[in-house]
């Protein structure tokens, strides 16, 4: 279970950083807010597995 999370977060932030190169560099209102969207989600995806695996190693006990 913890191998299949870390897959699907290594996924998902290699996604979002090139999805937050490519807002950076397009310039229109649509990829400004679709930037801040991608920074926020760089912070709280991590979080989030984190948080999973916790619950996961706790439930597990």
């Amino acid at each position: 279970m913890k191998r299949i999370l870390a897959i699907i977060g290594i996924i998902l932030l290699v996604g979002l950083y090139l999805s937050t190169l490519i807002f950076a560099l397009i310039d229109s209102p649509l990829a400004s807010t679709l930037f801040k969207a991608s920074v926020l989600l760089t912070i709280a995806v991590p979080c989030l597995l984190y948080a999973m695996i916790l619950v996961y190693k706790y439930l597990k006990k």
